[in-house]
C-alpha cells in the first residue's frame, strides 16, 4: 500500500511581525517532525516587499501566488488568520485544513486614524486614539517599515473582514488565549464554520501563540 505524503505547511504571521518570530523553528519543528513547512512573511513585513495600499482581494491574490495550487495545510496568527480564512477560499489555493489563532471577529483597521498614525510616525505626536497609538508603536518596533505597514492597513480597510460574506468549508480549528480580547468573538466565527473545533489556551494575545498548549492543538488537529 502506497502511502499519501501529507502536505505542506504554511505558517501566516500577524501584524508588525515576521514568520521566523512568530513561528521560531525553536517551537515549531519537534510539532511537525519531518512534515515539509513554509512561513510566508506577509506583504510589507520581514523580507516581502510592500504592495501600498491595495485591497485585501489583492493581498490574498499575492498570497495565492506566492503559495501555488498544490494542497497545504494553513496555519495564521491574528492578521495571518484574518487572511486565512479568505484565503482558503481562494480559487488559487487547495487548503484540507485551515487553523486559525487569535483571530478577532471584527474589522479593527477601519478605525485606525491613519492621518495620525503617519503624522506620529513622522515625527510628530502621538496619537490620541489608543488603537491608533497601538498600530503606531507595532509599526515603530525595530526592523519594521511603518510607511510600508500603515499603506497595508489603509487597503485592508477598504475591503474589511466580513465572515458573514462566507466561510471556509474544511475542517477548521479556531485558537484563543483565554485572556485575548481579540480572539473573544471566535464563537461567533465556530458558528459559521460547517466543520470546527474551538479551544481556547493559556495567555493574551501576544503569548497565547508560544504555548506548548497551542502547539499541542495544531498538532493533533493536523495529524487527524
Amino acid at each position: 500500500m502506497t502511502l499519501t505524503p501529507e502536505p505542506p505547511v504554511v505558517f501566516l504571521h500577524g501584524l508588525a511581525s515576521r514568520g521566523t518570530q512568530d513561528w521560531p523553528e525553536s517551537e515549531w519543528t519537534a510539532v511537525l517532525g519531518d512534515r515539509s513547512r513554509r512561513v510566508l512573511d506577509l506583504p510589507a513585513h520581514g523580507d516581502a516587499p510592500g504592495l501600498g495600499a491595495v485591497s485585501t482581494s489583492a493581498v490574498l491574490d499575492a498570497l495565492a501566488e506566492a503559495i501555488g495550487p498544490h494542497e497545504i495545510d494553513l496555519v495564521g496568527y491574528s492578521l495571518g488568520a484574518r487572511l486565512a480564512w479568505d484565503l482558503a477560499r481562494h480559487p488559487g489555493v487547495a487548503v484540507r485544513r485551515l487553523v486559525l489563532g487569535g483571530l478577532s471577529a471584527g474589522e479593527p483597521f477601519a478605525l485606525v486614524d491613519l492621518p495620525a498614525a503617519r503624522s506620529a510616525i513622522g515625527g510628530g505626536p502621538a496619537p490620541v486614539d489608543p488603537l491608533t497609538g497601538m498600530i503606531v508603536h507595532m509599526a515603530s518596533l525595530p526592523g519594521n517599515r511603518p510607511g510600508d505597514l500603515l499603506d497595508l492597513i489603509e487597503g485592508l480597510a477598504t475591503e474589511p473582514f466580513a465572515p458573514e460574506a462566507g466561510a471556509p468549508a474544511m475542517p477548521v480549528l479556531l485558537l484563543g488565549g483565554v485572556d485575548d480580547p481579540m480572539a473573544a468573538g471566535i464563537d461567533e466565527l465556530a458558528a459559521r464554520l460547517p466543520d470546527v473545533r474551538v479551544r481556547r489556551v493559556p495567555g493574551d494575545h501576544l503569548a497565547a501563540l508560544h504555548t506548548p498548549e497551542f502547539r499541542d492543538a495544531v498538532r493533533g488537529f493536523l495529524a487527524d
